[in-house]
């Protein structure tokens, strides 16, 4: 079985697959300090709880935005699994889409990894939006290459950022409010950071539509795209694993290329 690993700035999701068929997955706090053996008494819990047996997994794929983590996680890797993980963005890792950017510019992992798993699950022209800890929208050629796309503060890091400059200004849930005008001060953020996101991702999908001279196709994933999936007819598709489907199929695609290589 494969273990895929995603490392966010916030959280960290291992996802076991048979194939490209997702069974299980759970979640951590990304912790940069969090050493191997943490690691894996932490998921050997959890998969047994979950009937799997950790002596099933014979490969590991990783995709992380936080660089300090890698380490422990090759650790757990070599010493608890037998085996090199594959880390997507590192040489040795092929990717089954190009990257059209500009020559030696840096593509986050999380990205290529979204691009991967949007092309082989919906085909070309696509916008895939993430709402993460940055709010990301990347593009998908009709071919499935990554050509580039755009970066906003996170919805969360927005309200922090707001109550950390602001003093008089609390820290509120993020939730739809009832009018757009709000009436106080909690429902005048709430509206401003609701409405506000989805002004920002529907005027972002139109320019990069007019820019490309093209419909695009439009996916939203991340932890809110539920919340703001329902007040919008913007996406055709709300998909929470397009990033661990991703590096089922770059995993996928490098074990083809290394057995083809052996015959």
């Amino acid at each position: 079985m494969l273990l895929a690993i995603d490392v966010g700035n916030t959280n960290t999701v291992f996802a076991i697959f048979n194939q490209k068929k997702k069974l299980a997955e759970w979640r951590c706090a990304t912790e940069q300090k969090r050493t191997a053996d943490e690691y894996f008494v932490w998921l050997k819990a959890l998969m047994e709880l979950s009937t799997f047996s950790i002596t099933a997994v014979n490969s590991l794929v990783v995709s992380s935005v936080v660089p300090q983590v890698l380490f422990n996680l090759r650790v757990l890797s070599n010493r608890y699994f037998n085996c090199r993980p594959m880390v997507v963005g590192k040489e040795e890792c092929r990717l089954p889409i190009d990257v059209r950017v500009e020559k030696g510019a840096h593509v986050g992992a999380d990205r290529l990894v979204n691009t991967a798993g949007a092309y082989n699950r919906y085909g070309g022209n696509l916008i895939v939006v993430d709402f993460g800890t940055a709010t990301t929208l990347d593009v998908v050629d009709n071919d499935g290459a990554y050509i580039g796309g755009t970066i906003s503060p996170g919805v969360n890091t927005s309200m922090r950022a707001l109550h950390q400059s602001a003093a008089a200004l609390p820290y509120v849930d993020i939730t739809k409010p009832k009018n757009v005008i709000g009436t106080d001060t909690i429902s005048c953020i709430q509206s401003g950071v609701f409405w506000g996101y989805i002004g920002l991702i529907e005027g972002m999908v139109k320019k990069i539509s007019e820019e490309l001279e093209r419909k695009m196709k439009t996916i939203a994933t991340g932890g809110l795209a539920d919340l703001f999936a329902q007040e919008t007819n913007l996406f055709e598709y709300v998909d929470h694993d397009i990033t661990l489907h991703g590096l089922a199929v770059i995993h996928a695609y490098n074990k083809s290329f290394v057995e083809k290589k052996k015959e």
